[in-house]
């Protein structure tokens, strides 16, 4: 079952009650012209099993200790914004596997050949899902040299091919925006992939978490400031679908200069995207925990493919 993506937006004061989390707006139960039935008529409760992410982007949100408990008992993704309305923090729990001593075990003592070759399978379908958004979106741009790059990448990705697929595949993809940079202080729509990135990352950590792995030991992305390690890389191949998403979205609104709420709305669509894996389809939220199951898979040694997510 795909789970919720909750955006709380404005003041609220959530709570857990009889396994649901219970939202009130402070103004409504502070009202003293509203009645008692009134006042739980503004009352919300979502059970937590059907939650999935859950975004907090006001710091007049008052989270009890017990919600937090039982987001985390579900692995819920919780994510932080600060005064930019940008995520800059993300809540995972420390256990979520029955077999996740043993699948540490398997990571940890997974060999460098191993490494560059799951890392050259990331970079190989990555740049082909960049390539298609690139054809689809930007109709008449070449995108022949994508298609050689992918198939000349190597283990480990000696030749940073991906780097080279990126320049390429950034100068093209927004026309509309002179001299466009993927930067994350550049100008917009970068606001818009930073956000949607942030989104993704979230999905792919809790995905990770319940596969029984550590997100912080990657395969490439090595950072002693970055607990994510693991989830950048394994997100790399997922991108492209922020990049279409993010495309779709100006193209019906126009405006991105500011990360409105209606923006960002459209943006908490990721986790429901529509994604192919192993030739199945299904939202991205549940296509990610495929991946990260077939991750572990490849630790252990039972197979040598991870399943990413195929664009056409």
């Amino acid at each position: 079952m795909i789970k919720k993506t909750l955006y709380f937006g404005n003041s609220a004061y959530l709570s857990l009650r009889m396994k649901q989390l219970v939202v009130q707006i402070p103004e409504m139960q502070n009202c003293e012209d509203f009645s008692t039935e009134q006042k739980k008529a503004y009352e919300r409760a979502i059970p937590i099993e059907d939650i999935g992410v859950v975004v907090l982007d006001n710091r007049r949100i008052t989270i009890t200790s017990g919600v937090m408990s039982a987001l985390l008992e579900n692995n819920v993704a919780v994510i932080t914004c600060n005064e930019h309305s940008m995520p800059d923090g993300l809540l995972m729990p420390l256990e979520c596997n029955t077999l996740q001593h043993e699948r540490f075990l398997s990571q940890i003592a997974a060999s460098q050949p191993l490494r560059k070759q799951l890392w050259a399978q990331t970079v190989r379908q990555k740049i082909l899902n960049q390539e298609f958004v690139l054809r689809t979106c930007v109709p008449g741009t070449e995108t022949n040299c994508m298609r050689v790059w992918a198939a000349d990448v190597r283990s480990g990705d000696p030749d940073n091919l991906e780097a080279r697929a990126a320049a390429y595949y950034w100068r093209n993809m927004f026309p509309d925006v002179p001299d466009f940079v993927r930067d994350r202080e550049g100008v917009p729509p970068n606001n818009l992939l930073n956000y949607g990135y942030a989104i993704l990352r979230a999905v792919v950590a809790r995905s990770l978490v319940a596969s029984g792995l550590l997100p912080t030991l990657g395969i490439h992305h090595h950072n002693r400031y970055n607990a994510y390690c693991l989830a950048d890389d394994i997100m790399e191949p997922y991108r492209p679908y922020v990049d279409m998403l993010v495309v779709k979205v100006r193209n019906e609104m126009g405006d991105t200069n500011n990360l409105s709420r209606e923006l960002k709305a459209q943006m908490l669509q990721i986790p429901t995207l529509d994604v192919i894996v192993d030739g199945k389809r299904s939202p991205l939220m549940i296509a990610a925990g495929t991946t990260t199951a077939s991750l572990a898979k490849c630790y252990n040694g039972e197979i040598r493919l991870v399943s990413y997510p195929v664009m056409s």
